[in-house]
Order: C-alpha cells, then structure tokens, then sequence
C-alpha cells in the first residue's frame, strides 16, 4: 500500500532520516517504535505529504506522494503528536470545521460527527468547549477528527503523549477495532508496550535510521542469546547453579541467579539436572528477551532514555 525507497530528509547539518526503505501491506498495523529525536515524526510528515523528502521516494497505492496531490492526500489521515484542535469551540464545532475541510457536507457529515462522537464515549460533551476537556479526552478528539473522511490509511504519531491510562486504553480498543474492520494503521510510539499491543509489524529507528524490521518474534530472534531462566541463588540451589556453570551463562544479581544456556542445551536436560537436586519446576522462571533489550544490543542506548 505504501512504499519507501531510500527516503533522506536533512535540515542543515542535522540527518533527521537517513536511507530509509520500507513497505507497509494493506490492512496491518505498522509500529515506528523509537526515542525522542529518532525521526519518526519526521517520517510522518513526509508520508503525509507536509514536508518533501531530499532523496527518495514515497508511493502510496502506486502514486508518488507530494504536498500537490490532492487525491492522494486525502487517502491519509493524520493524528499530530501535538493537539490539532480549537480549544474555544465545541466537540461538534471542530469536527465539522475538520469534516468541511475534508469536503463532507450536510447530512453525511452530520452522520459522521455523530458516529464519531459516539465510538469515543464524548457524545454527552459535543457542545462543551474543548478547552474544558481532560487531556485523554482531547486526544480521543483528536483520534476521530482524522477519521471522518473514512481515509485508507491512518497515521498515528504518538497519539497518547500525557493521556491517562483508562484513556490510553479506549485509545487502544478503538484502534483495535479499525484495524480489525481492514483500517492500514501507521502507529509510531516510544513505548514498547504500545507497540507489542497493537502492532503486527515493528521498525526499531534511531538517529534516523531503521536498524530493524519485522513482527516481534522475528526481531528478537536478533538478539544473541537464549531466553533466561531465573532462581533464587541461597544454600538450597548453590550445588545446582555450579553444575549449570558448563552449560551456559550464570550471573548473579540481587539474590537471583540469571542463567542463560548455550544454544545446544536442551530445556528437558534443564529440569533432569534440576530434578537430580531436588528442585521442583515451581522454582525456576523464564524471562524472555524483550524490544528494548533488543533495542540496546542494536543502538547501544536505551529506549527510554
């Protein structure tokens, strides 16, 4: 549905994308997962068509996308990572002056500012200044705002910066929803469990470049060790962990023995020797590695520094 080819974009001496290609498929939810200054708001405009790339390409549904393509604009909708709302008018009023923008008119677009009120629980308030609102409802404002022309594709940049969580979480459900009934979501965040939630497929950037690409098992399968297994390091377990010591990694920290085994050693042969010392299973938890171990083997920072 839409294409990157070698997309660069640069402002004065600063690299804000650098050689970015992707291709985002019809009907899936895409994650942009990285920090503050990584360039995914960067990406988003360019996508949107509000900024130029230096090099590259961008194609939407095979039409190059530029800022004078009408038609090819109005295929996107945009949620800002900065509210895009006029906080002196009501609900309804900044939906029709965003519906009218759009080119919808009379009955349609009464139909949609009401469906639209109503999927984001603000029907009560539609005539409520928006300056009156709490900071998830405005964001909920802002989410349906983008939606009312019914775009094919829906870009989210940040959508829930300072939201609370029963906000965050109908932002979520709602989302949920419009891409289970075929909506092509663009979601970038800083937060992995945003993007572990709602995305099929995740690019991990950083200093405008994409370092990795794909559905979650996929990328952890980058990082270069086994899924650990912890247990409580005290008498009971010391004659056990200096056994496990051949057979992989053992560290110790707070109490805690992290074991990671070699790629040859097999989980049954775990529990055997376990089960020679007379350790039940009930002792032993497993940690899976998670996107932002990945994203410090792959960047050297972490993800929410």
């Amino acid at each position: 549905m839409l294409s990157l080819s070698a997309v660069t974009k640069r402002y004065g001496a600063l690299t804000a994308l650098d050689q970015v290609s992707l291709e985002i498929h019809a009907g899936e939810c895409f994650g942009l997962l990285g920090p503050n200054g990584a360039g995914k708001s960067t990406l988003m405009s360019l996508i949107a068509g509000l900024r130029q790339p230096d090099a590259g390409e961008l194609r939407l549904n095979q039409r190059t996308v530029t800022a004078r393509d009408r038609a090819a604009r109005l295929e996107l909708g945009l949620v800002p990572q900065h509210l895009a709302l006029y906080e002196e008018l009501s609900a309804e009023q900044n939906l029709r002056i965003f519906g009218e923008l759009y080119g919808l008119r009379g009955a349609e677009l009464r139909q949609r500012i009401d469906e639209a009120l109503q999927a984001v629980q603000l029907a009560d308030r539609r005539k409520d200044p928006v300056k009156t609102f709490s900071g998830g409802m405005q964001r909920r404002l802002n989410l349906v705002a983008a939606l009312l022309h019914k775009p094919k594709l829906l870009l989210c940049d940040e959508p829930t910066v300072g939201v609370d969580p029963q906000s965050r979480n109908a932002i979520f459900e709602y989302l949920e929803s419009l891409n289970r009934a075929g909506l092509t979501i663009i979601y970038s965040t800083h937060y992995m469990e945003e993007a572990t939630r709602l995305c099929s497929r995740i690019g991990i950037i950083d200093h405008g470049k994409l370092h990795a690409l794909g559905t979650l098992d996929e990328l952890l399968t980058r990082l270069p060790f086994e899924e650990e297994i912890r247990f409580a390091a005290n008498h009971a377990t010391a004659a056990f962990a200096a056994a496990l010591a051949t057979h992989g990694t053992l560290e110790t920290i707070e109490g805690v023995h992290r074991f990671r085994p070699r790629p040859d050693y097999e989980l049954s042969a775990f529990f055997t020797l376990a089960e020679s010392h007379d350790l039940p299973a009930r002792l032993f938890t497993s940690q899976r590695p998670t996107l932002e171990a990945l994203f410090l083997h792959l960047t050297g920072r972490s993800l929410r520094e």
